[in-house]
């Protein structure tokens, strides 16, 4: 092999991939010691298809994975570090439209926003205080 052929092996090496890879194995320190989130926004980044890919590969899959449909549609995937999670934002042409790393207990989007809360409360309670019928009493 002459000084510039590249080893084989030297092809499957995702420069950029890995420095991602760093800060979120750096950022999933911060949040072990410090509590303190980190988001990384992936479309912000030159990352391509293969560094993407090896992404996912690396990170692989958690135990969580969800689908939203609030204002378009979001998938919220752990990935197989606990706090490290995968978040897509899809637009209306169903194409990606934004993609980022949360590096977090649990992402904001899953939270439950108090107004939500306290309107489910009232609702609740209002179903709760309507007698339960019997079973025979069903029809």
């Amino acid at each position: 092999m002459n000084s510039l052929e590249r080893p084989p092996e030297a092809e499957t090496v995702r420069p950029l991939a890995s420095a991602v890879l760093a800060e979120v194995a750096r950022a999933l320190s911060l949040l072990a010691e410090t509590g303190e989130e980190t988001t990384i926004d992936l479309r912000s980044l030159p990352l391509g298809p293969a560094d993407l890919e090896a992404l996912v590969e690396r990170l692989g899959d958690g135990e969580v994975a969800c689908t939203l449909e609030v204002a378009g549609r979001s998938e919220v995937r752990e990935t197989g570090y606990a706090g490290v999670w995968w978040i897509r934002h899809f637009g209306a042409d169903d194409a990606v439209a934004v993609e980022e790393i949360a590096v977090t207990r649990i992402p904001e989007i899953l939270v439950s926003h108090p107004d939500d809360v306290a309107h489910a409360a009232k609702r609740l309670a209002d179903v709760a205080a309507e007698p339960v019928p019997r079973a025979d009493e069903e029809d």
